[in-house]
């Protein structure tokens, strides 16, 4: 486990000072993930792998100045931009791995996963673990700002059957961690599921 920690770790922390420099159009697409969770005023959020903390204003403004917003990184580093962009008002920052949580079962309604699915080494567990601290009833969303094929170009790649973000892999996947799955969006302008979290 160490050494998928260090993995994400040397992947993040070189990059994390100027992160937001390199997506600086995405603020509307987080927004609108954010809306499409459908946080209630007071509701408890974790943004898992929440890097730069760029998805925190718009869950504080989803949530109101009752609710709670948590934002939980493996990488201090991103943690620390986070805390330059001042993101930290808006939420409580974490250093903490998705795949172990310092949280109580069922204590949150909902949590928020920009671009998390890709890295975690052992999926399934960590997304088990994300349904353990949700209430049943409560909800995730796995969010990318771009979809699969936009992605895949991007980095000079071709999706390819075995994507763990492919529909036919990631819903039985969430099945099979606690969640149900509500709402697969995969188009050029974003990645978006939404699940709810099993009884």
């Amino acid at each position: 486990m160490a050494d998928d920690h260090t993995h994400v770790q040397d992947f993040f922390t070189p990059r994390a000072a100027d992160w937001d420099t390199r997506f600086p159009d995405d603020g509307p697409a987080y927004a609108a993930a954010v809306e499409a969770l459908g946080l209630r005023a007071g509701a408890c959020v974790l943004d898992a792998g929440c890097g730069t903390g760029r998805a925190l204003p718009a869950l504080r403004g989803a949530v109101g100045p009752r609710g709670r917003v948590l934002g939980a990184d493996l990488t201090a580093a991103m943690l620390e931009a986070a805390v330059r962009a001042g993101r930290d008002r808006s939420g409580q920052l974490l250093l903490a791995d998705a795949a172990r949580l310092p949280l109580a079962t069922a204590s949150l309604d909902a949590v928020f996963a920009a671009g998390l699915i890709s890295h975690l080494s052992r999926p399934g567990p960590s997304l088990a673990e994300l349904a353990r601290v949700v209430r049943p009833g409560g909800r995730l969303a796995l969010f990318h700002p771009i979809g699969r094929a936009a992605l895949a170009a991007r980095h000079g790649r071709r999706i390819t059957d075995d994507d763990l973000r492919a529909e036919p892999n990631l819903g039985p996947l969430l099945t099979c961690s606690g969640w149900r799955l509500d709402s697969y969006t995969d188009e050029d302008a974003r990645f978006l599921v939404l699940a709810v979290r099993s009884d």
